[in-house]
């Protein structure tokens, strides 16, 4: 099974998170979206969205969009289960993680900052506003839905809410967004962070991960 991602594509994160923490081996392939690797013909047949990641199993069969992917991921190899069972829990969960897949991110990707620069003459300093102005709306809205009193998200253990959590707080921190408002988003990240699984799938970690200056 192969894996096409980027170091720090935090979609990537994600599912490289859930593949650690359930054990299943995998074989990283880099796309390199700055020098626009993502778009070329080879990748685009297999992921027309040009994005990342794209999970190709082992019979060839291709998967797209990082959430699809954890579905997929977590119907296949159940334990530890990342979605709850239980209907309640399982929306709760994924109003979070959602949260930070459907309204902070597709504002918050490279492709959009890029157009900003190239498109609207957005500055430096406009671009850096920018995202920190809709992950700062989007994390106020999570931090008021998760637990007080959990080491993670909404319990014991880490879930697709925490997967998403820790990934997005990645990138919260390339964009110096201010957290003191944000505890509970703080808490859950460390606990993540202490697990050898999840820190095993951090950008800085990856064998394609690049020194920017």
């Amino acid at each position: 099974m192969k894996l096409f991602g980027y170091w720090r594509s935090t979609t990537s994160y994600r599912v490289r998170a859930a593949l650690n923490l359930k054990g299943v081996a995998y074989e990283a392939v880099s796309v390199d979206l700055v020098a626009g690797a993502q778009s070329e013909p080879a990748y685009t047949a297999l992921n027309p969205g040009a994005g990342v990641p794209t999970l190709v199993l082992d019979d060839g069969t291709v998967l797209t969009q990082s959430m699809a992917i954890l579905d997929y991921i977590d119907a296949t190899w159940p334990e530890p289960r990342l979605i709850p069972a239980d209907p309640l829990a399982r929306a709760r969960v994924l109003a979070v993680a959602h949260g930070v897949a459907m309204d902070i991110h597709p504002v918050n990707n490279l492709r959009v900052v890029k157009a900003l620069g190239t498109d609207f003459g957005a500055s430096p300093a406009q671009k850096k506003a920018w995202m920190q102005k809709w992950m700062t709306q989007g994390f106020t809205a999570i931090e008021a839905q998760i637990a007080d009193d959990t080491p993670f998200a909404f319990g014991d253990t880490p879930d697709l809410a925490d997967l998403c959590i820790v990934s997005q707080m990645y990138n919260a921190h390339r964009w110096e967004v201010p957290l003191a408002a944000f505890p509970k988003l703080t808490r859950v990240t460390a606990n993540c962070l202490a697990l050898p699984a999840i820190a095993a799938a951090h950008p800085d970690t990856q064998p394609d991960a690049k020194e920017i200056i």
